[in-house]
């Protein structure tokens, strides 16, 4: 099947995901301007519902029947990154499909997969593109529950594109759209996202494991002690995927660096550990963007930690030595507001769904 990207609807707009018998919603309504107003979210767990007890239970929040828009979490899909085949336009699909089965985690006839531009398009050379990749066992999940909610789906975006709609949203408001800048959200249980954006497009992605427990550590205290040696990382060459373009690897790296990395680098344990390791994947990440970007300096970051973002921003901001600040969308939503912490994690990129407008852009 062939992803749809843009379809018009009404004021009102349903976002969804649903995966891990999870569903995480937000219905909010587009303001005059540039706002919008969020009518109600949450989270519902199927839990040991039968699937037909829990639509009953969806549709008793006044979900059923809606044009809904979906975005697939990171566990369902893969996010890759190649260069750009020399094909028209019609076939990128196609040979895209071709250059990535060695990286699949599922049979090459057992997904779906899109394609979408690295950037801008104004960077030199023959350019890149992101590939999406789902298994259509995780398709069809979704779409079985938009079919039993009566529910039309006019778009399936991923978690990757709504962080960077929400970061564009922040910088553009600031006046700051084409300097490049990055947004980190945690949420616990959850693989960390770091997306790095400029001029409204995304340029980088990358995945990576929160060690568990990291929201609660105390990573604040001894702030100055934790800042690591810059002959502490490990070179890019040895560290970054496989998965390069011109010979600079960008691709998302799933692979978790062993406890024992970080404390023979810092000598700490406990949360100082916890510390150690994120600030190193945080750090490589951002050493990575430079050498690859040079002509596009990061401008500043954004990160998203619940109740402890200001905290985090913070510390990051010691840490690495550049401006850090506290993801928040209280300019661009009103009544996001209420309910569960982790609830609220799960529901915060759905906002950047809501603020989707673009086009297919190759």
């Amino acid at each position: 099947m062939r992803w749809p990207w843009k379809r018009q609807g009404s004021k009102d707009r349903l976002v969804v995901s649903w995966s891990g018998q999870t569903l995480a919603y937000v219905l909010a309504r587009a303001g005059s301007n540039g706002t919008h107003k969020v009518l109600k979210f949450g989270v519902e767990r199927q839990g040991d519902d039968s699937t037909d007890d829990f639509v009953h239970r969806l549709q008793g929040l006044g979900l059923k029947s809606l044009e809904a828009f979906v975005m697939l979490r990171p566990e369902q899909c893969q996010l890759l990154q190649i260069d750009a085949p020399a094909v028209p336009p019609e076939e990128l699909r196609a040979a895209a499909r071709y250059q990535i089965k060695e990286m699949l985690d599922s049979h090459l006839d057992d997904v779906t997969l899109d394609v979408m531009r690295v950037g801008d398009g104004k960077q030199k050379g023959t350019g890149a593109l992101f590939v999406v990749v789902a298994t259509n066992a995780v398709v069809r999940e979704v779409l079985d529950l938009a079919d039993a909610m009566g529910w039309k789906v006019p778009v399936i975006d991923i978690y990757e594109n709504a962080q960077r709609n929400l970061q564009n949203a922040l910088t553009k408001r600031e006046g700051h759209a084409k300097r490049a800048n990055a947004a980190l959200v945690l949420v616990e249980g959850q693989q960390a996202v770091l997306t790095i954006s400029a001029n409204g497009e995304l340029f980088y992605s990358r995945r990576f494991e929160l060690p568990d427990g990291f929201l609660a550590a105390a990573w604040t205290q001894g702030s100055e002690s934790a800042v690591v040696s810059a002959n502490a990382f490990t070179p890019v060459d040895e560290y970054v995927p496989d998965y390069s373009v011109g010979g600079v690897s960008y691709g998302n790296d799933y692979t978790n660096m062993p406890a024992s990395a970080a404390v023979s680098a810092t000598g700490y344990g406990g949360d100082e550990d916890k510390a150690q390791r994120f600030l190193l994947e945080v750090q490589r990440t951002l050493d990575v963007w430079s050498r690859s970007w040079s002509s596009m300096p990061l401008f500043e970051m954004r990160v998203y930690a619940g109740e402890r973002s200001v905290a985090l921003s913070k510390w990051l901001s010691r840490q690495l030595g550049q401006p850090v600040q506290a993801l928040n969308v209280d300019h661009l939503f009103t009544g996001f507001e209420g309910g569960a912490l982790g609830d609220v994690g799960l529901c915060l990129p759905l906002l950047g769904i809501v603020l989707r407008t673009e086009s297919r852009q190759l």
